[in-house]
């Protein structure tokens, strides 16, 4: 696999078109830390990391009327062209309804939140 990152968001997005209950996705502590971030941010119910030796994470997608809570998720940076933004060029996604999300120096965490703390970093993803 190429691309984790692209992984993760596919996986997300596949399950809630199919209205999965949940979704496994193979470990890493990127992944996890999105999926933690996703389930701050109200995107999904719960993150469960299951396994010894070979993890996986549970995410329990969050449906509304029968539809998923995660309308969209674009992924920006890529291995082949990473994006960087600088804490003046944190973008808001859909005018503060949707979140970026960022891998800074302080960890993974949401673009108001790398607003707020003045730093910028590796523009990963955006979800809506």
């Amino acid at each position: 696999m190429h691309d984790p990152i692209s992984d993760l968001l596919t996986r997300i997005r596949n399950a809630g078109q199919a209205q999965h209950i949940d979704v496994c996705i193979p470990h890493s502590r990127l992944k996890e830390a999105i999926a933690r971030l996703l389930m701050t941010e109200g995107y999904v119910n719960g993150v469960n990391v299951e396994g010894e030796k070979i993890k996986t994470i549970k995410v329990c997608l969050r449906y509304q009327n029968r539809r998923t809570v995660i309308t969209g998720l674009r992924q920006i940076s890529t291995p082949g062209l990473r994006r960087y933004v600088g804490s003046a060029d944190v973008p808001r996604v859909l005018g503060g309804m949707g979140v970026a999300i960022l891998s800074t120096p302080k960890g993974v965490m949401s673009g108001t939140e790398a607003r707020k703390q003045n730093i910028g970093g590796e523009l990963i993803c955006y979800v809506w």
